[in-house]
Order: structure tokens, then C-alpha cells, then sequence
């Protein structure tokens, strides 16, 4: 298988395990045309299911499609070989009916039991296109080929994200609503440039000439009640 191919089966496998819950091993239906086919081609076809579904794979087979192989006589005794290694099974259906309507009913409307199915019956594969979630693999030109997801399988897949979409929203919504209003924050005051330090200011060294506050000639620093004593004594001693 081309690496681009394979890449491509890759990414599909999974989407139907992102979107519809695939897992591995898949349970392969194998129609009566599919067995037949393969060995009509020589092709190993558990092999080529596990290549083109990218994992491990659950090959099985109900008892109609057994049957129906052994009306074909006995050039259809190795793909009766074929599929009696299978697993199988069980339809409930007591009389066999046709392999066809078998599958179809197996599958159901809404594919619960995630089969993938492998048939090289056209009909059947256009009927289970109608039904989302069913890959299908058919053999063309001796290559086996996983098909593109059908149209109703995008739809729902794309129905299945918005309604995913709409359940985060409402869970966000009720989260929010159920929280207690906070007041905003206060805006932080800016504080504006500070001041030097006035231990590591310089002190001002006075001019020569000007005297300091404090620190006068002597006697500059008398009342002038004082200086009206001094002058009484002074006229009293002269008296």
C-alpha cells in the first residue's frame, strides 16, 4: 500500500474511533462475495484487513452468508474453507435467508455494535451508506479499499460536534453564573519620586561673613528688657 493511502486510512480509522467509538480489534462482516473474491485473487484476506483498517482486526461471518456460499456447488469449497475460520456470527435467523439481507439486518439502523463491513455486493454497500457509522471495504482491480465516510456519516459526526460545542457553552455559562460577583480590583497608587535621604544630604556650609542661626556675637542674643536694666543701674550709680 501506497504510504499516502495508508496515511489517509489512518486518519479516517480515526474518526470513527474520535466520533463513534471504534476500537480494535474491529469486527470485520464478511459477505459470501468477499470470501469468494479473495480467493478467486489469492489474496490473504486477513492480512489485507488488517493493512487497510490500520490495526488489529476480528474477521466474522454469519451463518446465511455460510450458506449461501454452499449453494455455489463445489468450486466454492475453499471460500467456504475460507470463511468457516472466521468467527461466527449469530443472526437468529432460523431458515437462512438471502447473505444480504442478513448483514443489513445484523447491522441494524444505527450500527450499535461498530461492525465495519467487507462485501464486493453493490447494493448492500449503497443500502449501508444510508446508516451512519459504517465503514465498508470492498476489492477493486485485485486492491483491497476502504471507502470514504458516506454522507450521512459526516452529517451526524458534524451533528455530534455542535451538540458537544452547545454542552461546553451551557457548562461555561453555569460556572460563571454560579460564581459570587467580585467587586474589580482597586487601582494600585503610583507612587510618585521619592526625596533624598537627609542623613546623605550635605549640610550647607555658611558664607564667610554671615554668622549662623544661634551662634551671635556675645550679648546679641539679650532682651531688650535686659538693655533698659542695665541702663537704670548705670543712672542710679551716678546719682
Amino acid at each position: 500500500m501506497r504510504q499516502k493511502r495508508a496515511k489517509a486510512y489512518k486518519k479516517l480509522m480515526a474518526m470513527y474511533a474520535m466520533t463513534y467509538g471504534f476500537r480494535t480489534p474491529y469486527q470485520v462482516l464478511v459477505d459470501a462475495d468477499m470470501c469468494a473474491e479473495a480467493i478467486d485473487i489469492k489474496m490473504e484476506l486477513l492480512k489485507h484487513l488488517g493493512i487497510v483498517l490500520q490495526g488489529e482486526v476480528k474477521p466474522m461471518i454469519t451463518q446465511c452468508c455460510i450458506v449461501e456460499l454452499y449453494k455455489r456447488g463445489r468450486s466454492a469449497q475453499p471460500a467456504v474453507d475460507l470463511a468457516k475460520t472466521f468467527e461466527r456470527r449469530r443472526c437468529n435467523h432460523r431458515e437462512a435467508i438471502l447473505g444480504n439481507d442478513c448483514l443489513q439486518q445484523v447491522v441494524g439502523d444505527a450500527n450499535k455494535h461498530r461492525y465495519v463491513v467487507a462485501s464486493q455486493n453493490q447494493p448492500l454497500r449503497a443500502k449501508l451508506r444510508t446508516i451512519p457509522a459504517v465503514p465498508l471495504v470492498h476489492i477493486e482491480r485485485s486492491v483491497m479499499i476502504l471507502e470514504p465516510p458516506s454522507d450521512e456519516t459526516l452529517r451526524q459526526k458534524a451533528l455530534k460536534e455542535a451538540q458537544a460545542m452547545q454542552a461546553s457553552t451551557g457548562e461555561v455559562a453555569r460556572a460563571t453564573a454560579d460564581q459570587p460577583s467580585q467587586e474589580p480590583p482597586k487601582p494600585k497608587k503610583r507612587k510618585g519620586p521619592k526625596g533624598p535621604n537627609p542623613l546623605s544630604v550635605k549640610k550647607k556650609k555658611p558664607k564667610p561673613g554671615e554668622s549662623q542661626p544661634g551662634k551671635g556675637k556675645p550679648g546679641s542674643g539679650s532682651k531688650p528688657g535686659d538693655t533698659a536694666r542695665v541702663g537704670e543701674k548705670r543712672k542710679r550709680d551716678g546719682d
